[in-house]
């Protein structure tokens, strides 16, 4: 998996790209989660538009982003979401618990 990340305003956009799957690259992604919200970042968008795969340890990373960003007093919201994200999501019952958007631009047009 592959992690990037963008500041635009007072917004976070971090893209992942490739298989979620936890592991070392779950560590990575909360460091740096976490450095964003030291930094006082209170509104992050996770970019999924170009992850292939995702499996129940990639969700645990995004509930537990979610919980981060919570317990912070911020917001987290997901952005291009793919059919087999949302499948999973659906199935879990999660698709109530994260707010997803068709693009970054309206998950950053949704803050407020």
């Amino acid at each position: 998996m592959k992690i990037s990340d963008t500041v635009k305003d007072d917004k976070v956009i971090i893209a992942l790209e490739g298989k979620v799957m936890g592991g070392p690259d779950a560590t990575t992604f909360h460091g740096k989660l976490h450095e964003f919200i030291e930094g006082g970042t209170k509104k992050v968008v996770i970019d999924l538009r170009k992850v292939e795969w995702m499996s129940s340890v990639g969700l645990g990373m995004l509930i537990s982003a979610m919980t981060a960003m919570k317990n912070a007093k911020g917001e987290l919201k997901l952005a291009n979401v793919t059919q087999s994200i949302e499948s999973l999501l659906t199935i879990t019952r999660l698709i109530t618990i994260f707010k997803a958007y068709d693009s970054v631009d309206e998950a950053l047009a949704a803050f407020e």
